[in-house]
């Protein structure tokens, strides 16, 4: 562990609740370009995530601390995720695709069109208790050759989509979002948070998460309230706890959000922050995406 890592500052009595006092943040690899889309395999105990400009995802072990390759290449891959069934489901730039990556390693095709064009670049993923997969598709693996290969969008927009286990049905559930980045339910799937990103296009804009109601027959969206507007950079990739809380990049730093919308602590990262998630063998591990660097810190929580 470095020496110099920082402590986190508590801005509200709920996130002292939440920290472990003695708890420091961990340095576990470095080396990266991008770090994206961590995603924990607790049968394993190992967690995978996304170097994207470098092609490659890595793989922690948490049982021995060691980083290894585990794909390469990756199809510039970002976002990822464990379905119920514990396989890796994949956000691909280079492919403008989402994938599945099955229990002997062949990867399924899951989405790369939607009404016959291509998709940007699928970019942060979830997978709901009814098996739906739900993912954010901005440009950003479009936009230049470090994420991908620059190309023309074939869709009029950057949209977040929903794919029926059952029938393969894709629908288009959120039109209204400039740049949507992040995503992930509420503890009992009644609530989306997404994360906007379009200030990094549009000038000014503020950097978001909304919250969108989840109708009754879990498949369709209400319309959104403003949750929180980032202090610093923009939201990138989150997480929420099993008592709702989100954990989010923010900057150089991950913040916290009680579920009424308050900042109410900060983990200081000193460098940009990309995503989160929650691992370890009682989910009380948060695992942090810095640009070039690999983190974790223990909570009192667990990931929902």
């Amino acid at each position: 562990m470095r020496a110099d890592l920082p402590t986190p500052v508590i801005l509200d009595p709920r996130f002292k609740a939440l920290i472990v006092g003695h708890a420091k943040l961990e340095h576990l690899g470095t080396g990266y370009r991008w770090s994206e889309g961590p995603a924990y395999f607790p049968a394993g105990r190992y967690l995978i995530w996304s170097d994207i400009p470098n092609n490659r995802m890595m793989r922690f072990d948490e049982t021995d601390g060691s980083v290894s390759v585990f794909r390469h290449p990756s199809n510039n891959s970002n976002g990822n995720t464990v379905d119920a069934q514990g396989r890796l489901v994949t956000c691909e730039h280079l492919t403008r695709r989402v994938t599945r990556t099955e229990h002997n390693g062949s990867v399924t095709v899951l989405a790369d069109r939607f009404e016959g064009k291509r998709f940007n670049s699928p970019n942060d993923v979830v997978v709901k208790s009814d098996g739906s997969i739900w993912f954010s598709d901005p440009t950003y693996g479009i936009d230049s050759d470090y994420e991908g290969i620059r190309a023309e969008p074939e869709i009029d927009g950057s949209y977040v989509y929903r794919l029926d286990p059952a029938t393969g049905a894709l629908t288009l559930v959120i039109p209204d979002r400039v740049k949507p980045n992040g995503l992930a339910f509420s503890p009992d799937e009644r609530i989306l948070y997404v994360a906007d990103t379009g200030n990094t296009h549009v000038p000014g804009l503020p950097a978001t998460i909304h919250a969108y109601p989840v109708a009754a027959n879990g498949q369709t969206l209400g319309a959104p309230t403003h949750f929180a507007t980032c202090p610093e950079g923009h939201f990138d990739g989150f997480r929420l706890d099993r008592e709702g809380n989100i954990w989010t990049s923010g900057g150089r730093s991950v913040l916290c959000y009680a579920p009424d919308g308050t900042h109410i602590g900060t983990i200081p990262v000193g460098e940009i922050v990309g995503n989160v998630c929650f691992g370890g063998i009682r989910k009380n591990r948060l695992f942090i995406c810095g640009q070039t660097s690999l983190y974790s810190l223990y909570v009192k929580t667990n990931g929902a």
